[in-house]
């Protein structure tokens, strides 16, 4: 190597893959992909850019104004001031303990996502949460904004956790290509979003399984908006975004009308379809749901409704969701629909039949693995009871005491006067920035650990320096995965930055709970302990797993627990004997109408699903905003992850919005321009992209990119976050409604 460069090359895995990096004096220099990997994803190229950023943080570093005077107003505009790493954590200790002794541990909001690595150990959301609870507990979230709204409606109608369902409880890829005749998916399967993975997924295997299923002639149906929401040689059924409900109940008007409903199946498996059967045949209120009655509502011609409702009935059809349909205003209806039309079909619990959710939503979903248990840093417990739904943040802020109403519960929004976020990017996640941005000025304190000067680091008084995953020893394991990665530190820490367990150490200890925290152990015992009860688990399930001297020499292995072959259906025997293999409903029988959420109340949910149109989609387009804009997740990175990376890119930025050609010729735009995307909520530049394959009235802007600063009417890198609206879907959900949103569009002059 000339110049005596020090060269290594090392395997270490991520969220989006497993990946080779070479190291060159304490810099990564390049990356390539994982040799078994058939269809790797390139995200990691864009890593060694972003480790090496100049938008890392690189000294803990505290918000001018708040050191002075302790002022609130000044986040987002203000400049920090580098402080040594002992002085950032004495005043960050005394500020928390002054909050908790003051206004009690209820004041204190833990927010954490826990995307901020694939490493075991080195789990942001674990970290903080054992420190919080070590000083007396935090007011916690629920749920997520990808799923937050199934975790609530799914157990009503399921009797189970709608996240055990989706990993543990699905047909595998191999069942469905064995079985299913026919692939309807609501929303798509994309393997774009199938890229990554919670925990890592080393094998991307989603495309090959559709070009499996096209060899065998499977009909594959993307209903959407948007043509790229499944693999290519799908038949496109394309439909207005938040209308997914209207066609379902049409073709169950089509099932139950031309006498194609299994009544067997409905009869012992099921309760409440003759509560829900009156309004589907418009009995209750005067309306049919009928094909004709759908077709302004989604676009899709009466005879095609009823031609795909037949083959429904007459195949072996499989109906999947994306996670996209429950994150809409209303978006428990799509989810409980889905269910209902399964069971009017009668297929549920047979392989390759009834109802899958979230296939290509993330890259494990359709795998079949042995699970093994361990590799989990413990949280402890949290002695505060208060749980908040994770999108309604801002709402929380804004109202701090008053009543609001979620899953059956009505109580007050704690009033939150400290905030400690680590392991996500809230400026990225949450709905109707500007709000947030406003909403984020109430707390009195806000601390976050973060490696790079992200828009919530900009808006916080107290940043600390994270390590990246690349920086620190971990261990990398999926549940969804049958390959085991030691993930060695490629580079020293860059600046002064410190692995989380390090940073929360030194909270701990000057707070008086430092032995409760660590246990008397540094990290790299705490990885040696955790991974030895793996391996003891492991042994119990008779799989063997290396010593971990031998799997940091090794650096990867791949253990024996593939499922090869057909999965078990998990509602088989629930099918078979409905009695004895009940369901934890309420009934122990899937909910067609619920009793539970009927007692409620709500009228944005009552005890069946129905069709609720949101506030804002096309039916009620007007002509300020007369587009819906939907936001799916980016294909270059995780989230916002690495998006400092892409900005430095010439033309990545701003990002690409998709429109049909005749929304684009009627306002003067040509692929390339740069446009101003625009409603009541905020504006955002974005560039054209121009393609037949979207949804005339629709446009699609992918979220990531990093909102801009708060003095800018116009977000210069296209966060569609700035557009959306932040309501609940439902006062049952209470989740994330940011493809409810409308938009126009216009070009912007260079």
């Amino acid at each position: 190597m000339a110049g005596g460069a020090r060269s290594t090359t090392k395997v270490t895995s991520s969220h989006w893959g497993a990946f080779e990096a070479d190291v060159e004096d304490g810099r990564i220099v390049a990356t390539r992909p994982f040799a078994a990997d058939p269809q790797p994803s390139a995200i990691s190229s864009i890593l060694p850019a972003a480790v090496h950023h100049r938008s890392r943080v690189l000294r803990p570093s505290v918000r001018r104004g708040w050191l002075a005077t302790r002022g609130r107003g000044g986040r987002g505009s203000e400049d920090f001031v580098a402080l040594p790493w002992d002085e950032a954590l004495d005043i960050a200790a005394s500020e928390i303990d002054r909050v908790r002794k003051t206004h009690g541990n209820e004041a204190i909001f833990g927010g954490s996502y826990g995307w901020g690595s694939a490493g075991r150990f080195h789990h942001a959301q674990s970290q903080l949460h054992r420190f919080l609870n070590c000083i007396g507990g935090y007011v916690a979230s629920f749920g997520s904004y990808s799923t937050g709204c199934a975790q609530a409606i799914i157990p009503h109608v399921f009797g189970m956790n709608f996240l055990d369902l989706l990993y543990e409880h699905q047909d595998s890829w191999q069942t469905i290509y064995d079985h299913t005749e026919t692939l309807v998916m609501f929303g798509g399967i994309n393997p774009k979003n199938s890229q990554v993975n919670a925990g890592g997924g080393t094998e991307h295997e989603t495309g090959g399984w559709f070009a499996r299923f096209a060899a065998k002639a499977m009909r594959r149906i993307n209903i959407g908006p948007q043509r790229d929401d499944a693999p290519e040689g799908c038949e496109w059924l394309p439909v207005r975004p938040a209308s997914d409900t209207a066609l379902m109940l049409a073709l169950a008007h089509v099932i139950e009308t031309e006498g194609l409903t299994n009544r067997d199946f409905l009869a012992r498996c099921t309760v409440g379809f003759d509560r829900f059967r009156p309004y589907l045949l418009g009995e209750a209120d005067g309306q049919p749901k009928s094909p004709e009655w759908a077709h302004p509502l989604c676009g899709v011609e009466p005879a095609e409704i009823r031609a795909l409702a037949r083959r429904m009935a007459t195949t072996r059809t499989l109906i999947t969701l994306s996670w996209s349909l429950q994150r809409g205003e209303h978006g428990e209806q799509p989810y409980w629909m889905s269910a209902v039309l399964a069971a009017m079909l009668g297929q549920i619990g047979l392989p390759g039949g009834g109802v899958g959710y979230g296939y290509g939503a993330i890259g494990g979903i359709g795998k079949s693995f042995q699970g093994l248990r361990g590799m989990t840093f413990p949280q402890g417990r949290n002695p505060v009871e208060t749980v908040i739904p994770v999108a309604r943040i801002a709402d929380m802020l804004r109202n701090p005491g008053q009543p609001y109403d979620f899953n059956g519960r009505r109580g007050p929004f704690p009033d939150i006067r400290l905030i400690f976020w680590a392991g996500g990017n809230p400026f990225h996640h949450h709905q109707d920035l500007n709000a947030l941005h406003e909403a984020w000025q109430k707390p009195e304190t806000i601390i976050v650990s973060e490696p790079w000067w992200t828009a919530t680091a900009k808006r916080v008084d107290i940043v600390f320096p994270a390590t990246t995953p690349y920086e620190r020893e971990d261990i990398g394991r999926s549940s969804l995965d049958d390959y085991l990665f030691h993930m060695p530190r490629l580079i020293p820490p860059v600046g002064e930055a410190r692995d989380d367990y390090a940073i929360l150490s030194g909270l701990a200890e000057r707070m008086g709970v430092g032995p409760a925290f660590t246990e008397g152990r540094t990290a790299e015992e705490w990885i040696a302990t955790l991974y030895a009860e793996y391996r003891r688990l492991a042994a119990e399930e008779g799989v063997e797993v290396p010593g971990l001297d031998e799997l940091r020499a090794r650096n990867w292995v791949r253990l024996p627990i593939r499922t090869d072959g057909p999965s078990r259906t998990h509602f088989a025997a629930f099918r078979e004997n409905p009695e004895t293999e009940a369901l934890k409903t309420p009934s122990g029988k899937i909910e067609i109408f619920s009793e539970t959420i009927d007692g409620f109340g709500y009228e944005d949910c009552p005890g069946h699903p129905i069709w609720l149109p949101p506030r804002e989609w096309l039916g009620a387009a007007a002509p300020a905003a007369p587009l819906h804009l939907v936001s799916p997740q980016p294909g270059d990175k995780l989230h916002s992850q690495l998006e400092s990376a892409l900005a430095d890119v010439p033309g990545a930025r701003p990002e690409g919005i998709v429109m049909h050609p005749d929304d684009a010729v009627a306002r003067g735009i040509s692929a390339g321009d740069l446009v101003r995307v625009f409603n009541a909520r905020g504006a955002c530049r974005a560039r054209a992209c121009v393609s037949d394959g979207i949804h005339p009235g629709v446009v699609a802007l992918p979220t990531g990119a990093w909102f801009g600063d708060p003095g800018d009417n116009l977000d210069p890198h296209g966060n569609p976050n700035v557009l959306t609206l932040d309501v609940g879907t439902s006062r049952l959900g209470q989740g994330c409604s940011a493809h409810t949103a409308l938009v126009e569009v216009a070009r912007l002059d260079a």
